[in-house]
């Protein structure tokens, strides 16, 4: 064995190491470093999938947990300031809390100006955030009512003439248009259905004219499903283009409603700016202006958005018994202490159809494609844009 090497010791008057002045080696020892907080790691830094769900539903069922807590909070603190007999207000300016009163509530506050409840919220929607439109029609607006009496409906909807409306197809019809033109001819009374087959559509026209129609109605298909809808007004116009879209038919309508042959009552909602009111004015002088109201029959046009939502009903009254008590004490028996009594219940039946339509295109006259003046073409950023047409 070679010579062990000897451990060199420190000398004497050496200090201790650097970093351990005035402590010993065993409390060196018991000593433990200090841990570092971990950071809170997120679903997706996690590699496994399984671990993944399982954290992230974790973190779901965690943040409703906090959710409920504070609307609990929420609302003890809103019922005890009613059972103070506060109003619902916003709470004092000069308040250092602020709106934040039910936190300080619950914590024990006495302060009048934060038992009151805020407002209450109103959420955010296109309908609320809508830009003003300067063409909307107010009540007394002369010019209006004076271009009502030129416009070219002024004689039907006056009754002066008796409305009588023409439909007709594109060239080629198949496809649910058929079922689509024989429910559209039970909505609308006093119209007639002709075959379109290799006519040009100015020729149909011209034949509309001399058999005194007032409007024409064509509907357009593509891939044997009705897709658009041209109305012409005769005989000088104009001609609305629409998109026709989501078209339910009556067979598909749950517990729909056979209509009768009374000329309906019709409802147009919503049409309110310059253009909604020329194009309202054209779809009602489809109708007669004098309705059958023993029918029940109710056609609605609902714009909203700029999209108008076609429905057919019909009301139905409904007698119903429903048993009230007695007020007689000397009744015994169960059945003699309550009574029937009848009530009339009115609710709505659909009849059908069912779709929405988007105005595309609005032409002075009518149907001309090369030459012919438009008043109104639809763009593409008309979509995205908060300013509505028609409301």
């Amino acid at each position: 064995m070679g010579m062990e090497k000897k451990r060199k010791q420190p000398p004497s008057d050496a200090g201790p190491p650097q970093g351990d002045e005035g402590e010993g080696r065993k409390e060196r020892k018991g000593k433990k470093p200090k841990k570092v907080k971990a950071e809170a790691i997120l679903p997706s830094q996690i590699k496994n999938k399984e671990k993944r769900s399982e954290l992230h539903a974790k973190l779901k069922r965690e943040k409703k947990a906090e959710k409920r807590k504070l609307a609990r909070e929420r609302g003890q603190a809103i019922r005890r300031a009613e059972e103070l007999g506060e109003q619902a207000s916003k709470s004092t300016p000069n308040c250092p809390r602020g709106p934040f009163y039910s936190l300080w509530f619950v914590f024990g506050s006495d302060c009048l100006g934060c038992l009151q409840p805020p407002e209450r919220e109103v959420p955010r929607t296109i309908e609320n955030t809508r830009e003003p439109d300067e063409t909307v029609c107010r009540p007394d607006d002369q010019e209006l009512f004076a271009g009502n009496d030129a416009d070219e409906f002024n004689a039907v909807l006056k009754q002066h003439i008796i409305p009588k409306v023409l439909i007709t197809t594109c060239r080629f019809n198949s496809g649910r248009g058929p079922a689509f033109i024989e429910e559209l001819m039970q909505v609308i009374p006093n119209s007639h259905y002709v075959k379109r087959g290799t006519y040009e559509l100015k020729k149909i026209v011209e034949y509309a004219k001399n058999r005194d129609f007032t409007s024409l109605i064509v509907v357009h298909t593509n891939r044997r499903e009705p897709d658009a809808l041209l109305i012409i007004g005769l005989p000088d116009g104009p001609t609305a283009h629409f998109k026709l879209s989501k078209l339910v038919l009556r067979k598909d309508i749950k517990n729909h409603g056979n209509p009768t042959s009374h000329k309906p009552e019709l409802v147009l909602n919503n049409f309110t700016t310059r253009l909604g009111h020329r194009v309202g004015r054209m779809i009602q002088s489809l109708f007669p202006q004098d309705p059958n109201f023993r029918g029940r029959r109710v056609v609605t046009f609902h714009n909203q958005r700029d999209y108008i939502f076609f429905r057919h009903h019909r009301y139905i009254f409904e007698t119903k018994e429903s048993k009230v008590a007695s007020k007689d004490k000397k009744a015994k028996t169960s059945e003699s202490k309550s009574q029937p009594e009848k009530q009339v219940i009115c609710r709505l039946q659909e009849c059908g159809p069912r779709f929405t339509l988007k105005l595309f295109t609005l032409q002075h006259g009518t149907f001309d494609t090369k030459s012919g003046e438009y008043e109104w073409v639809h763009k593409g950023d008309m979509d995205t844009s908060r300013r509505r047409l028609f409301l």
